[in-house]
């Protein structure tokens, strides 16, 4: 059975939050908030927080410097995720993909689609591996982000779960970069 392993020690990770959006502030960022008290709550480190309009350019230059930063292991953007012309941060996560984690967007589509029905497949969340650093993507609902961190993140994200967990694969992600 999938779950924690008392056994094991929990390893703290170092996560940044972008949230993608045209409208949304600091004041009014409640999907942001929503990831960043998760985050906390599960033990984790809140590394950075930005806010980014829904630009190609805008988002992959902030996930750059991220993912140059050593204190950054993962990177959970929340907002324009969508099918709409401004929603283009699947794009900007693809364009610096070392390799893409198909499974995530699909997990998160499939269990998604037990609360809202087939409207999920209008979601193109979206994770992979960028020099060392995960970067996830989900919708810019408060509900999206409380399913992808409750029912993904959270577990993925904690050294503690077995069968297996993201965090025991950190110290090989750079593998090919040598």
């Amino acid at each position: 059975m999938p779950g924690i392993d008392d056994s094991k020690v929990f390893l703290p990770v170092n996560i940044a939050i972008v949230t993608v959006s045209d409208t949304r502030t600091p004041a009014n960022d409640t999907s942001g908030d929503v990831l960043a008290e998760r985050i906390g709550q599960a033990g984790h480190r809140l590394a950075a927080r930005a806010l980014v309009k829904d630009d190609v350019g805008a988002i992959t230059a902030l996930l750059e410097q991220w993912i140059a930063d050593p204190e950054i292991d993962v990177v959970i953007a929340t907002g324009g995720t969508g099918v709409t012309g401004r929603d283009v941060t699947p794009e900007a996560f693809q364009r610096l993909y070392d390799k893409e984690i198909p499974g995530f967007g699909e997990l998160f589509r499939m269990l998604s689609y037990a609360k809202i029905g087939t409207s999920t497949m209008q979601s193109r969340a979206t994770g992979g591996v960028a020099r060392g650093t995960y970067l996830f993507a989900l919708p810019g609902s408060t509900g999206a982000c409380r399913d992808g961190w409750d029912d993904i993140l959270r577990w993925q994200l904690d050294s503690r779960f077995r069968p297996c967990n993201l965090v025991e694969l950190m110290p090989r992600l750079k593998e090919h970069l040598s």
